[in-house]
């Protein structure tokens, strides 16, 4: 399983982080969307090998409230739905 998202890990693109958010009615701005992109390709192996240590908290001030809400509900709904596969 871990092959299959690195490799997808490796093709993601920043307009794939911004139709993705857009899908989830999250409009980032450039500032947003470029963080994310940069945070998602420096640590997403981290969190994936210990995703009950991760904070989504510490990164708040990273976006706006309305934002930060939506990407909390969609981490959390997404953490629910596939954290059993992380084991």
């Amino acid at each position: 399983m871990f092959s299959i998202i690195e490799k997808y890990m490796n093709r993601l693109t920043v307009d794939d982080i911004n139709k993705f958010a857009l899908s989830k009615n999250c409009t980032l701005s450039p500032e947003e969307l470029n963080f994310t992109y940069i945070f998602i390709k420096k640590n997403w192996k981290e969190i994936l090998s210990n995703p009950n240590v991760f904070d989504i908290n510490r990164y708040k001030n990273n976006y706006s409230p309305e934002n930060f809400q939506k990407i909390k509900q969609v981490y959390t709904e997404y953490f629910q739905k596939f954290s059993a596969y992380l084991k």
